[in-house]
This record gives structure tokens, C-alpha cells and sequence, in this order.
């Protein structure tokens, strides 16, 4: 059993590092791009982006390997509604974040570019902007059902 907890501790670490770097970066971003502040977005944007290859990208690659192993372990079959529904989820949360971390190296190169020359945000970055916040949304909801089934496993 000692096999078990250890992955399970792994997979939960790996769920709330993904989770609460996901929050975190969405927070600073928002508040950033709120702000209009070219320096500030530029900064950010730089910073979020060092923390999805730092801390975001090894957590996507180790929840579903844990998540699976732990599976087998427990002898749950893939078809049971809870596990494939979790895993439809996180390909969603994985359809969404991977244009994401695209638009926010976009950001963060265009900030840079604008904050150079003295300019503030503009339309480009407002329209980047926008497909952040709405991918962002459903990636977010999803974690939180995710979430909901492994703890509630409801059916």
C-alpha cells in the first residue's frame, strides 16, 4: 500500500501544483492587463509564461501518468463514467491551455516590443487578450468538476 500513498501523494501535489499555478498566473495576468500598464504586462506576461515550462508543463505530463497508474492499481476500469468523463475534462483543459501558453508568448513578446518603444496596449493585444479570457474560462470550470469527480466519484 505504501506504493499507492506515494503516488497518490505525487498525483495530488501534481493536481494542486497544475491547479494553483493555473490560478496564480491567470490572477497576475488579469490584473496586469487590467492595469494597461505596458511594463507591468510585459513583465507578467514574461513570468507567467516562465511558470507554465516551469511548474504547469511537468504537472500536465504527470497527472494523467499517475492518474492512470493509480487506476490500474485500484483495478477501476477505464469505462467507468467518473475516470472517462475526467479524462474527456482534461483533454478539454488540455485543448484550451496549449493555445493559451501560445498567446500568452505572443503577449509577452508584444508587450515587450510596445513597453521598448514607449506604446501602450493595443488592438492586437486586446484581441489576444480576449481569446485568453474565454479559453481560460472553460479550462477553469473543468478543473473544478475534475476535481469534483475524484473526490465525490459519483457515478
Amino acid at each position: 500500500m505504501t506504493d499507492y500513498l506515494l503516488l497518490k501523494l505525487v498525483h495530488i501535489l501534481s493536481a494542486t501544483l497544475l491547479f494553483g499555478t493555473g490560478l496564480g498566473t491567470a490572477f497576475y495576468m488579469w490584473r496586469a492587463d487590467l492595469s494597461g500598464d505596458i511594463q507591468a504586462i510585459a513583465v507578467v506576461s514574461r513570468n507567467v509564461v516562465l511558470a507554465d515550462w516551469l511548474f504547469t508543463t511537468p504537472a500536465v505530463i504527470v497527472q494523467p501518468l499517475t492518474g492512470l497508474w493509480l487506476i490500474h492499481l485500484l483495478g477501476i476500469q477505464l469505462d467507468t463514467t467518473w475516470v472517462w468523463l475526467s479524462l474527456v475534462l482534461y483533454g478539454l483543459v488540455g485543448f484550451c491551455w496549449v493555445p493559451v501558453v501560445f498567446i500568452q508568448i505572443r503577449v509577452a513578446r508584444q508587450a515587450q516590443r510596445l513597453a521598448a518603444n514607449g506604446l501602450p496596449p493595443d488592438a492586437s493585444h486586446r484581441r489576444l487578450m480576449r481569446y485568453w479570457y474565454a479559453l481560460g474560462w472553460p479550462a477553469f470550470i473543468s478543473v473544478l468538476v475534475i476535481f469534483w469527480l475524484m473526490v465525490f466519484k459519483p457515478i
